[in-house]
C-alpha cells in the first residue's frame, strides 16, 4: 500500500457502507496505531483487541464522519480513549499493576510501587464528583465513554470550544488536587494528560 491514502474518498465510501474502505483504513493506520499503543503501554498484550475496537467504532459511526482534515486526530483520539479505558481496567488487576510498575513509562515513576492504585482511583473519582455538573458531565463523556469533543458537543447541544474549555478546566483541577496530595506523577497513568 502506498504511504498516502485519499481520506476524503475513503470517508465517502465508508458512508456508502463500503467495507473495502474500512479495510483500506485498517491497512494504512494499523502500524501507526500499534506503534502509538505500544509506546503508551510498553507491552503488546491486548493492543490488537484495542485496535480492532477502534475500527468497530469507526464502522459504527461511518455515516457521521464528514471531515477528512480531522480524521487523523479523530482516529488517534478514539485509540487514546480506548487505551485509557484499558489502562484503568488493568490498574484494577494486581498482575497487570505489577507489569506496569516493572515497565514504567519513565524512571521517575519507579516510586509508583509504593502507592496504592486504588487510592489514586478513589481520589480522582472524588475530585470528579465535586466538579460543577456540566464540567463533570463533559469530562466523563470524554474520559469514560471515549467520545470526541465534537460528539460531546452534539450530544449536549453545546459548542466544541465549550467542551474543550470544560475538559481543560476539569483536567487542571484534578492535576492541582493530586499535586496537593503528592500524587501528581500517577496522574499520567490514570488520565494520560
Amino acid at each position: 500500500m502506498t504511504e498516502e491514502i485519499n481520506i476524503s474518498r475513503i470517508i465517502s465510501n465508508l458512508a456508502e457502507d463500503d467495507e473495502g474502505a474500512l479495510e483500506e483504513l485498517f491497512n494504512f493506520y494499523y502500524p501507526r496505531l500499534f506503534s502509538f499503543s505500544k509506546s503508551f503501554f510498553k507491552i503488546e498484550d491486548g493492543i490488537d483487541d484495542i485496535i480492532q475496537e477502534v475500527f468497530i467504532k469507526i464502522w459504527r459511526n461511518r455515516k457521521k464522519i464528514n471531515s477528512a482534515s480531522t480524521f487523523n486526530s479523530f482516529i488517534f483520539t478514539i485509540t487514546k480513549n480506548l487505551l485509557l479505558n484499558e489502562l484503568r481496567s488493568r490498574l484494577n488487576n494486581e498482575n497487570a499493576r505489577e507489569k506496569i510498575r516493572n515497565l514504567s513509562i519513565a524512571q521517575e515513576y519507579s516510586s509508583i510501587a509504593d502507592i496504592e492504585y486504588d487510592e489514586l482511583k478513589t481520589k480522582v473519582d472524588e475530585i470528579i464528583d465535586k466538579l460543577p455538573e456540566r464540567q463533570k458531565e463533559v469530562f466523563v463523556l470524554s474520559r469514560a465513554e471515549g467520545l470526541s469533543h465534537k460528539e460531546i458537543a452534539e450530544k449536549l447541544g453545546i459548542k466544541t470550544k465549550t467542551v474543550e474549555y470544560h475538559i481543560t478546566q476539569a483536567a487542571g483541577l484534578i492535576k492541582s488536587k493530586l499535586k496537593e496530595l503528592g500524587m501528581i506523577s500517577l496522574l499520567y497513568f490514570y488520565l494520560f494528560f
